[in-house]
């Protein structure tokens, strides 16, 4: 595996002013790949993600996930020295990463007119639920409002249902990829050369935007078509046969809704008839006789078990897929094969454990990029950062201690 300090971004230094996940998210993909990451929490209580979802231990998997390979700093910005010492670190830095109310780093005087002016070269992302201008920009913004805004959760779940929210944080991932971009964009532009007075240096980046840019033609077809769209269970509207079905012993995910791969999926499951049907040969006529397409799947599949319709499918050619649950993901020789399943000693409650983390996508030159250490502990780097690279002194740490500034 390739080691993370060698890594494309080694020498890049990202300061991360966030809480929760989408600016987490963006500064741990510069982490992954070999940039000092910088992660500023309040003394005391820290990244509130340290008490998600924690069954045991005094810090959740989802922490250690989300801040892994970083380097955490306590400091309080409601004070005068820790948001000096903010700035300080701001002239030793490439990136800074924050996910504030918009307004919030400007309230404390470090915001981005205060952030350039101790170091011109800055490039700042700033990640907000509404996006720091128009008229909602105040408005307190969550991943799970972006996905209602920007139109996902509308077209997700059963039609006779209410709406249900995906599973996974989709809006804070999908911000914190956006704004890792928008940081490499800027430090792209900077490293070609770029005027320095007309090249980028502040991304603004809204959960909903991101959300909203993965909802592909939603207005489009509104304007083209008049289509709104509803929910439609598991599949895609026009998107036949698509979908869940059900085997015996589990379920699988079949993508049969290309034409060549629509032929070849109905004669698997003994269906020559319809793979025959000129009718069909066109997506929206298949769009149209949806139920009879899963009913004729159906009947084939609920007679076999996951791994028989994957292997049998997948010999003809069909893109087909078991759903997996966590196990079934920790036992799969194809994750483990690519790196994709990490192990670390972490602590969990009290002595370190062996704790596989998902890898590191995209992987470079075929081979996965090594993970260095789970989400730190609270302040566990304060001393390193501050006394090594701003230069304060053990009695300045400890009067900051004492004062809870650190």
């Amino acid at each position: 595996m390739h080691a993370p300090e060698q890594g494309p971004l080694h020498g890049i230094r990202v300061l991360e002013l966030g809480n929760f996940i989408a600016a987490p998210f963006a500064s741990r993909i510069f982490a992954d790949f070999g940039a000092e990451v910088i992660k500023i929490e309040r003394p005391g209580v820290g990244d509130e993600l340290r008490g998600w979802r924690r069954r045991r231990g005094a810090t959740s998997m989802m922490f250690r996930t989300i801040a892994r390979n970083k380097r955490s700093v306590t400091l309080d910005l409601r004070t005068a020295e820790g948001r000096a010492a903010v700035l300080e670190l701001a002239r030793h830095t490439d990136v800074v990463i924050e996910n504030f109310r918009p307004g919030t780093l400007e309230r404390w005087s470090i915001g981005p007119d205060e952030l350039t002016a101790a170091n011109p070269e800055l490039v700042l992302v700033r990640i907000s639920g509404y996006g720091q201008t128009g008229p909602y920009r105040s408005r307190t913004g969550f991943g799970g409002v972006a996905e209602a805004f920007g139109g996902l959760r509308h077209v997700t779940g059963y039609p006779d249902r209410d709406p249900v929210r995906p599973a996974a944080p989709l809006a804070d991932t999908l911000a914190g990829l956006h704004g890792a971009i928008g940081a490499l964009v800027m430090l792209l532009a900077k490293a070609r050369g770029d005027d320095t007075a007309s090249r980028p240096k502040v991304a603004d980046v809204a959960l909903y935007e991101s959300v909203f840019m993965a909802m592909e033609s939603l207005i489009p077809d509104y304007d083209a078509y008049g289509t709104i769209r509803e929910r439609t269970a598991g599949n895609l509207p026009g998107v036949v046969p698509s979908g869940i079905y059900p085997c015996d012993g589990g379920s699988v995910m079949i993508a049969g809704n290309s034409s060549g791969v629509f032929g070849r999926l109905m004669t698997a499951v003994g269906r020559a008839d319809l793979a025959a049907d000129p009718d069909l040969a066109d997506g929206d006529r298949r769009f149209q006789r949806e139920a009879e397409l899963d009913d004729a799947i159906s009947v084939w599949t609920s007679q076999r078990p996951p791994k028989e319709v994957v292997r049998v499918l997948g010999e003809a050619g069909v893109p087909v897929g078991e759903v997996y649950d966590a196990a079934q993901i920790a036992a799969d020789e194809h994750f483990a094969a690519r790196g994709m399943l990490q192990s670390l000693k972490v602590p969990v409650d009290g002595e370190p454990e062996e704790i596989r983390f998902p890898g590191v996508v995209p992987q470079f030159d075929g081979v996965p990029t090594q993970l260095r250490w789970a989400g730190p502990e609270l302040g566990e780097h304060t001393d390193e950062i501050l006394g090594g690279l701003l230069g304060l002194s053990a009695e300045q740490l400890d009067d900051y201690r004492a004062r809870h500034i650190i």
